[in-house]
C-alpha cells in the first residue's frame, strides 16, 4: 500500500500592512536601543538609526516625518499600554492596600519588562528636546486625569473637590515616576532588594492616601 503523499502548507508571506508595521517597529526599537548605551536622544543620528534596524534610510520617512516624531510615538507608546494596565489593575475596589500593591506590582513588572522605554521616558522627561519634554508631560497629565476619574467612579474620597483628588493623584503619579529609575537600577536576581523597594513603593503610595483621607478642604471665601 503506498504511502499517502504530505502536502505542506507553505507559510504565508506578511501582508504589506504587517511589514510596514514591523519596520516602523523596528526603528522605534532602534532608536531604545541605541538610547540604552546612555545617549541622549538628540545625539541620535537617522542613519545610524536605520542602520540599527536594518533598512534603507529612505524608508524611515514612510514612517515617520523626522526624529522628532520618531521620539513622540516612543513616548505615545509607552504611554498608551501603561495607562491601560494601571487602569485594569484599579478597577474593582477602592484605593486600599490590597489595591495599591496591585497597581505596584503591575507597574514594578512593566517597568522591569520594558526598561529601554522608562530609562527614554526618565532621561528625558527632565533633559530632553522642548517637544518630546511636553508630550511626556502630557502623558503625565492623561494618568492623573484617569486615575481621579477612577476614584471618582468608585466613589472613593466624595468630599473632596475634583481639583483635590487630581492633585492628589498628581503625588502617585510622581511617586511613580521617581519610583522608575529605582526599578531600573535593581541588581538582576536580587530578589530581597527587589522587596524592599517594592514595599517602600508601596507604604508611598499608602501614605497619599492615608493623608487624602484626613484632608479637609479649605473653606471658600
Amino acid at each position: 500500500m503506498r504511502g499517502r503523499s504530505r502536502v505542506l502548507a507553505l507559510p504565508v508571506p506578511p501582508t504589506r500592512v504587517e511589514r510596514k508595521r514591523r519596520t516602523r517597529q523596528a526603528l522605534l526599537d532602534a532608536a531604545l536601543e541605541i538610547m540604552s548605551d546612555g545617549r541622549s536622544f538628540t545625539s541620535l543620528g537617522l542613519r545610524e538609526i536605520t542602520r540599527r534596524a536594518g533598512v534603507v534610510p529612505t524608508s524611515f520617512y514612510r514612517h515617520f516625518r523626522d526624529l522628532e516624531e520618531l521620539g513622540l510615538s516612543l513616548v505615545d507608546e509607552a504611554g498608551m499600554t501603561l495607562r491601560r494596565l494601571l487602569r485594569d489593575a484599579r478597577r474593582g475596589s477602592v484605593p486600599n492596600a490590597d489595591m495599591v500593591r496591585r497597581s505596584v506590582r503591575v507597574y514594578t513588572q512593566y517597568v522591569e519588562e520594558h526598561p529601554l522605554q522608562f530609562r527614554f521616558i526618565v532621561s528625558e522627561r527632565g533633559g530632553g528636546p522642548a517637544p518630546i519634554r511636553n508630550a511626556i508631560r502630557n502623558e503625565v497629565r492623561h494618568f492623573i486625569h484617569e486615575m481621579a476619574h477612577d476614584l471618582r467612579q468608585l466613589n472613593a474620597m466624595p468630599t473632596l473637590s475634583t481639583a483635590t483628588v487630581e492633585m492628589i493623584c498628581g503625588l502617585v503619579v510622581g511617586t511613580m515616576l521617581n519610583a522608575a529609575t529605582d526599578i531600573l537600577d535593581l541588581p538582576a536576581g536580587d530578589t530581597q532588594l527587589e522587596h524592599e523597594v517594592i514595599e517602600n513603593f508601596v507604604r508611598q503610595i499608602r501614605v497619599i492616601f492615608l493623608g487624602a483621607a484626613a484632608w479637609r478642604e479649605p473653606p471658600t471665601r
